[in-house]
C-alpha cells in the first residue's frame, strides 16, 4: 500500500523567498472550516449577522494559537531555551490544543464582555465547531510525520522516515498512525455535537459536552502516544488535564440542567 512507503512531503510550494508548509495549510483549513460552520450554527440560533462571527471568529482564533503556542513552548521550555529561534518556527509543529482551549476562551469572555454578547451562548457555538476543525489540523501532524503510536503490523500502519522515529525502534517502519486516530474520532465527536446542538435545551451544555468528548478522546490517544511530554507523578501531562477536562465537563452538564433553557 502506497502510504507504507510514501513519505509526505513538508513543503505545500515555494511563492518566491516564501515557503508555504502543509503544517501551516492545514491550520489555514482548519480555522475556515470552524468558522463556517460557526456561522451557521449563530444564523441557525438567530444570535449574529455573519460579520459578527468573523469580528468573533478572528479574535478568538488568533488567541487560541497565541494560547497553543505559548503552552507548548512552555511545557518544553528547556528545549526552546536551547535554541530560542525555535519559538517562531510554528511550522515545525508545537501547537497545543490544551493551550489553545485556554487561550481561545478567555479571548472568548472578553470579547463577549465588550460587545454584550452571551458567552455560553456563543461558547457553544463554538464548541460544536472545534472538533470538526481539530479535525481537519490533526492532519497536519502527518506531514510533519509526528503523532504517531508504536510499531504496527495492520494494514493502515504508515511509513515513519528514520530521521524522525523515536529511539528504541531502530527496526520498525510502520507505526500506529495515532493522528488518523484522533482526526477520525474528532469527526465523530462534531457529528455528535451537531446532532446535539439541535436538541439542547440549556445554554453551556455543547461545551460540557465537548469537554467530555475530547477528554475521552484525548486520554484514549495518550495511551498511544510515544512523544515526550512532561509528567506529573508518573503520569504523562495531557492524561492529567485530559481527565480534568471530562470531570469538568461532567460537572458542567450537571450544573448546566439547573439553568433557564434556550430562548427562556
Amino acid at each position: 500500500m502506497f502510504w507504507q512507503t510514501f513519505t509526505p512531503p513538508a513543503v505545500a510550494f515555494q511563492l518566491g523567498p516564501v515557503t508555504i508548509y502543509w503544517y501551516g495549510v492545514t491550520m489555514v483549513l482548519a480555522i475556515a472550516a470552524g468558522v463556517l460552520i460557526a456561522r451557521q450554527l449563530a444564523q441557525r440560533t438567530g444570535l449574529a449577522q455573519p460579520q459578527a462571527v468573523y469580528d468573533l471568529a478572528f479574535v478568538v482564533a488568533l488567541a487560541a494559537l497565541l494560547g497553543a503556542r505559548l503552552y507548548a513552548v512552555l511545557l518544553f521550555w528547556p528545549d526552546y531555551a536551547a535554541d530560542p529561534w525555535e519559538i517562531v518556527k510554528v511550522w515545525h509543529g508545537g501547537l497545543a490544543i490544551h493551550g489553545a482551549l485556554v487561550a481561545g476562551a478567555l479571548a472568548l469572555l472578553v470579547y463577549c464582555r465588550r460587545k454584550r454578547y452571551s458567552f455560553w451562548a456563543w461558547a457553544d457555538i463554538i464548541a460544536a465547531a472545534l472538533p470538526a476543525g481539530q479535525a481537519i489540523g490533526r492532519w497536519g501532524n502527518y506531514f510533519n510525520q509526528e503523532l504517531f503510536g508504536p510499531p504496527t503490523s495492520l494494514p493502515w500502519g504508515i511509513f515513519i522516515d528514520p530521521a524522525h522515529r523515536l529511539a528504541g525502534f531502530p527496526q520498525a517502519t510502520l507505526f500506529h498512525p495515532v493522528f488518523l486516530y484522533e482526526s477520525l474520532l474528532n469527526l465523530a465527536l462534531f457529528l455528535l455535537l451537531w446532532r446535539l446542538f439541535r436538541h439542547r435545551r440549556q445554554v453551556g451544555v455543547m461545551v460540557a459536552a465537548y469537554a467530555v468528548g475530547y477528554g475521552v478522546i484525548r486520554l484514549l490517544m495518550e495511551q498511544l502516544r510515544l512523544d515526550l511530554t512532561p509528567e506529573l507523578l508518573g503520569i504523562r501531562w495531557p492524561v492529567v488535564v485530559s481527565a480534568l477536562l471530562i470531570i469538568g465537563g461532567l460537572v458542567g452538564l450537571a450544573g448546566r440542567q439547573r439553568q433557564p433553557a434556550v430562548g427562556a
